[in-house]
């Protein structure tokens, strides 16, 4: 592999853990893009990558570091939801990769985008700014 391939990978790594051990996300919104842009890869290809990373213990030390800490301010983190979680997740990722293989790249990458934008503006509660301009212009 090439110094710069390396490095490269090394740093979009290093930028989704640091998300995620931060504000919980970091594969979809940081490790895809990055992917796309920076290492040229397919939606599809970066999509896969992303998965593939989170099937290995890369967040055991935050999601410790979090339950300790929960635990310690007397909010714990439910073990028994977590569980629930997982399960919803494995059967969730599996249709959900089976779907998106079956659209092409650039319809996938337009989905990514929207979904992201809902997120940015709900978030942001810009969705409850706009539609109260469009009630007072109306």
């Amino acid at each position: 592999m090439a110094t710069q391939l390396v490095i490269t990978a090394l740093l979009i790594g290093l930028s989704a853990g640091i998300l995620s051990g931060l504000v919980g996300v970091g594969g979809g919104i940081i490790m895809v893009p990055a992917l796309v842009f920076f290492m040229h890869y397919t939606q599809h290809q970066a999509q896969g990558t992303s998965l593939a990373v989170l099937t290995l213990p890369v967040v055991i030390l935050a999601s410790l570091y979090y339950y300790q800490q929960c635990q310690r301010l007397g909010t714990p983190i439910d073990l028994r939801i977590v569980g629930l979680l997982a399960l919803g997740f494995i059967g969730g990722g599996y249709l959900g990769g089976k779907l998106a293989l079956s659209i092409d790249q650039e319809s996938l990458k337009k989905i990514f985008a929207v979904i992201l934008m809902y997120t940015a503006f709900k978030m942001l509660h810009w969705d409850t700014v706009i539609l109260k301009w469009i009630r007072s212009v109306f």
